[in-house]
Formats: C-alpha cells, sequence, structure tokens
C-alpha cells in the first residue's frame, strides 16, 4: 500500500514538473512583435548576438546584397566576402574581360589580398528577398511547426531565404513557401501530380518540410556529428545551420565535407570551416546558405526593433 502511494506521488510530482516546464526548448526564444493592430509571434535572433555570428564578414556580406538593389553589386573576396568595391552592374558588364581582370587585380594589390585569391562580383538582390512580404507568414510557419512538434527556427529561416514573400516554382522544380522537390513532397506524404499541388497550400507545404526536417533533416545531422564523436546541443545555433546544410545540399554532401575538414569539436567552428570547404555536391551555394540564413535573421531583427511598436516575451506554456 506505502509503495503504491509511493509511486502515485512520484507520478503527481512528474507531471505536475513537466507541465512547470517549457515543452521545448525554443519556448523562450519566442517574442510577441505588435505594430498598431498586428500582433505577430516571431523567434527571437539573440544567439547570433550571443555567439558573435553578427560580426562575421559573410553575413554581413549577403545583408547588404539582400538589401542592395539588382542594379548594382559588390566586388568581394570569394573566401571571406571583404566587399572591395561597389559599383553600378552596367558599368561592370561595359567593361572587356581584360579590363575586368585589371580592375580585380588593382583591388587585390590596393587591399593588400594575395593575387591567387579569387573575386566574385555579386549583384544586389533586394528584388528576391522581399522581407516585408514575407513577415505575415513567419507566424504561421511558427505556429505550424510548433503543432508539428518540430523546432520553429527552421520555419523562420527557411521562410526567409527560400522564397521570401513569393510562391514562385524555382528552376530545379522545388515549390511553395518551403521550396520542396516535386518527389521530396510525395515522401512526406504530400500530393504532387498533374492537377493537384498541395506545395500550394502553406499548412501542408509547411508540414511537408517539419515532417522532412524531423525524419530526414535533424536525424541524419545527428549521425554525422556522431560518427565523428562530437557533442552538440540541438538548440545551439551552429547546430540549427548545420541541420540547414543538411535540408538544402542534402545528407551524403554534408557527411563529404565534414570527412574533408575532420572538425575535433562540435562548435561554430565546424560551419566556419564548411564555408571554407568543398566536397562531393558541396560547393559555393551550400556554403552561402547558412550565410544567407544568418543575414536574413539580422535584417529582420532590425525591421522588427525599428519598425514595431512592441515587442515582448512569449510566456511560456
Amino acid at each position: 500500500m506505502r509503495f503504491n502511494l509511493f509511486c502515485s506521488f512520484l507520478v503527481i510530482n512528474l507531471i505536475s514538473y513537466m507541465y512547470a516546464q517549457p515543452l521545448n526548448n525554443w519556448a523562450n526564444e519566442k517574442i510577441m512583435v505588435k505594430k498598431e493592430k498586428n500582433v505577430s509571434t516571431i523567434m527571437h535572433a539573440e544567439s547570433i548576438f550571443q555567439d558573435r555570428w553578427d560580426i562575421l564578414p559573410q553575413p554581413q556580406f549577403w545583408k547588404q546584397i539582400m538589401l542592395l538593389s539588382p542594379d548594382s553589386c559588390l566586388v568581394n573576396v570569394a573566401s571571406n566576402r571583404v566587399v572591395l568595391k561597389k559599383m553600378a552592374i552596367k558599368d561592370w558588364n561595359l567593361q572587356t574581360e581584360e579590363q575586368k581582370s585589371l580592375l580585380k587585380t588593382k583591388l587585390k594589390t590596393e587591399f593588400g589580398i594575395d593575387q591567387n585569391e579569387k573575386v566574385f562580383v555579386t549583384t544586389g538582390k533586394n528584388d528576391f528577398y522581399k522581407f516585408k512580404e514575407v513577415y505575415p507568414s513567419l507566424s504561421k510557419g511558427v505556429a505550424a511547426f510548433e503543432k508539428f512538434g518540430v523546432d520553429p527556427w527552421y520555419a523562420q529561416a527557411i521562410l526567409l531565404i527560400e522564397s521570401p514573400g513569393q510562391l514562385k516554382k524555382s528552376v530545379s522544380g522545388a515549390y511553395g513557401a518551403f521550396q520542396l522537390m516535386p518527389d521530396v513532397a510525395r515522401a512526406q506524404g504530400l500530393t504532387v501530380n498533374a492537377t493537384v499541388d498541395e506545395r500550394k497550400d502553406f499548412e501542408r507545404c509547411a508540414y511537408g518540410s517539419a515532417r522532412l526536417l524531423s525524419k530526414v533533416c535533424i536525424p541524419e545531422a545527428r549521425k554525422i556529428l556522431d560518427k565523428h564523436n562530437l557533442a552538440y546541443n540541438e538548440s545551439d545555433l551552429w547546430f540549427r545551420l548545420f541541420v540547414l546544410h543538411v535540408y538544402h545540399a542534402g545528407a551524403g554532401n554534408v557527411a563529404a565535407v565534414m570527412n574533408k575538414i575532420q572538425p575535433k569539436i562540435g562548435s561554430q567552428q565546424i560551419i566556419l570551416d564548411m564555408w571554407q570547404n568543398t566536397a562531393g555536391g558541396f560547393g559555393n551555394n551550400s556554403q552561402n546558405y547558412s550565410q544567407l540564413a544568418l543575414a536574413a535573421q539580422l535584417i529582420l531583427h532590425d525591421m522588427v526593433y525599428e519598425q514595431c511598436d512592441e515587442i515582448s516575451a512569449c510566456s511560456a506554456r
């Protein structure tokens, strides 16, 4: 009898403890943003500043590009995205190949950069990254991912960079707010055929993306890190960025670049090393993906704190 009472006491206390705690690590990362009569619930960007991702040249570079008009371009160092010159794209295009090469050489000399370094010319992309248009969908994405039991940070990150405020099909066939490929969408339970494409529906596309993350991307990220005997916390920003690389490039390509890097500890340095290395199908576009995610979060942060009337923490439920 005493044993049964003791067990009942333990169960009741365990249940009370569970309900007293945030159900997920992301509960304390949500903020409520008010502007006039509109209220949004989004994820804050504090971890970017805590770990000083914000001062890295790569996110700062992409932040500039995302806000820059496509009639302008930035001449930049490929390895670290340091900007050497801003100019009108028409002026760049008017040059001959020899003139372009000479300008790059001149800039390398002027900034003390090794002549073997690659220099890119990147045009502005504010015609694609439409943050005001995508903003209303962030709350929907956060709520949907929470409902599906997946870290809503991923919903916000993907919505900001994949097809922000637009419903366009990519050249590769990806479609919907979360830009799912047809085969991937079908594998996650969506109907995609000649007459019906559930990727068009926000809720269904969010379901497919959340399921892809929870059933494939996050488990594959764990496997890769476990293979290298690396410790990780799934709420750490570097882990989330690592998962985004799996979402974008695929587990096989991420595993290939990790085999090349051979990291010794789980930390921000893994992501920084991924930005400097290629392997398999993990190339320049793959390197850029987490840089874009960071830049977009920084822009969102600025937009919210500059334009909104009231910001408060969401209470954990």
